[in-house]
């Protein structure tokens, strides 16, 4: 938990320091690279056009610890800028502290209730009210594949299950090129690991053992069935992996030295930087066995209560702006993600994103629709931190037994 309380008792609650010009938007958010600086621009143009002053309060640090450290201090001091990125459970936390301020005005204006899945919306509420409005929706259960490689390989069409995915990894291993690219980094084995439960288990197990993390469920012949599978995609990495970058492992998929990584969406931006096109040069497609769910990981802005009235309505109109055809379009089409709107046109993104849209929509209706433990978005800090450690260790000791690492994984679901 945050302990905002305990921390407000050590600090004295200062005044705020400048008062808030009217209309003053204060965004804290740690977009600071290429495509995503250029997509705060045009959210800060959008807040302009409507009269508004953006007060841009970027904290650079990928996932946004050194923001988190600098947005408690502002909040114990009273003076909370008016929206931060925060996502997933993360968001009730604060919510818990009684610092977020209520949507519901902006969210029933915009229609908001219709305009996301109820799984996604639910992310976004506390005790039943909006607190936070959704950017951008990440696939996380993707696999990426290079199209030269498999055809050298001898590999036709993509493999729709696991069975089929370690015909074409041998294949390719016989080839004398690398299966399947990984990164040494404790999140990319548990986003592989994800897809692999999802794959060998279904939504339901999913939902069961990484979700409600269900003794029975972790336990289970079929948890001892994923890990088996996961620690297979294993044998295919090559042994260099350890402490690579995600984003170099994209690289041995686009240079054609491997055929296969197992990824979330922002893997497209290295693809696209690169001058590839998707179909032609490399493959995007549902990892095996999950071509009927979606892991998502949605980024996202709370709000945090203001005295200033002039600066309540321009955090509304942020909240409006966030959630607007215009900015979901221009955002996504620069972060490699989708919009989080079910009605939106999709004319303007690639082939990869039109997939993930009509498989986002699809999901949102038969309950495949799931969020990603990997990314922050299923359950408390705590508890995923610790079956990530668990997973890692198991993928990184070929010598640990299924057995234990089926234990292991179980205990640490039940961290507090």
């Amino acid at each position: 938990m945050i302990k905002l309380s305990k921390l407000a008792a050590a600090v004295a609650l200062a005044v705020a320091g400048n008062a808030v010009m009217a209309g003053e938007v204060e965004v804290l958010h740690w977009w600071t690279s290429g495509g995503e600086a250029k997509s705060v621009g045009e959210l800060k143009k959008i807040m302009q056009a409507k009269g508004n002053t953006w007060k841009d309060f970027a904290v650079a640090g990928g996932g946004g610890d050194n923001a988190m450290t600098v947005l408690k201090s502002r909040v114990v001091a009273g003076n909370p800028p008016a929206a931060a990125q925060i996502k997933g459970p993360a968001i009730q936390e604060w919510a818990a502290e009684g610092v977020l301020a209520n949507l519901d005005p902006v969210a029933k204006a915009e229609k908001w209730d219709e305009l996301l899945p109820k799984v996604v919306a639910d992310v976004m509420k506390y005790k039943g009210n909006y607190v936070a409005a959704p950017v951008n929706v990440h696939r996380v259960n993707w696999m990426w594949a290079n199209s030269a490689v498999l055809k050298k390989a001898g590999v036709n069409g993509t493999p729709k299950t696991w069975d089929e995915f370690f015909v074409a990894a041998e294949k390719v291993k016989k080839a004398g090129l690398i299966a399947v690219a990984h990164g040494g980094q404790n999140w990319q084995d548990f986003t592989t690991f994800e897809s692999v439960v999802l794959g060998v288990g279904g939504a339901k197990f999913y939902n069961d053992a990484l979700i409600k993390l269900d003794p029975k469920a972790l336990t289970s012949a079929t948890m001892t069935k994923s890990l088996e599978t996961f620690r297979k995609v294993k044998g295919y990495t090559d042994a260099a992996a350890p402490g690579r970058d995600w984003n170099l492992a994209t690289a041995m998929v686009i240079q054609e030295k491997a055929a296969f990584q197992f990824m979330g969406d922002w893997a497209k931006g290295e693809f696209t930087a690169a001058g590839k096109v998707p179909g032609k040069d490399y493959i995007c497609a549902a990892a095996p066995g999950t071509a009927n769910a979606y892991t998502f990981n949605v980024d996202s802005f709370a709000m945090f209560k203001l005295k200033d009235a002039a600066a309540q309505k321009a955090q509304a109109d942020l909240a409006a702006a966030i959630m607007g055809t215009q900015f979901q379009e221009v955002f996504n089409l620069n972060k490699g993600s989708i919009p989080v709107r079910l009605n939106m046109d999709m004319s303007k993104f690639d082939d990869c994103a039109k997939l993930s849209s009509k498989d986002f929509v699809a999901t949102s209706k038969t309950g495949g629709l799931l969020p990603s433990i990997a990314h922050g978005m299923a359950v408390q800090p705590a508890a995923e931190g610790a079956i990530k450690d668990a997973v890692s260790q198991f993928w990184n000791n070929d010598k640990m037994s299924v057995a234990d690492g089926v234990s292991s994984i179980a205990k640490a679901a039940a961290t507090k």
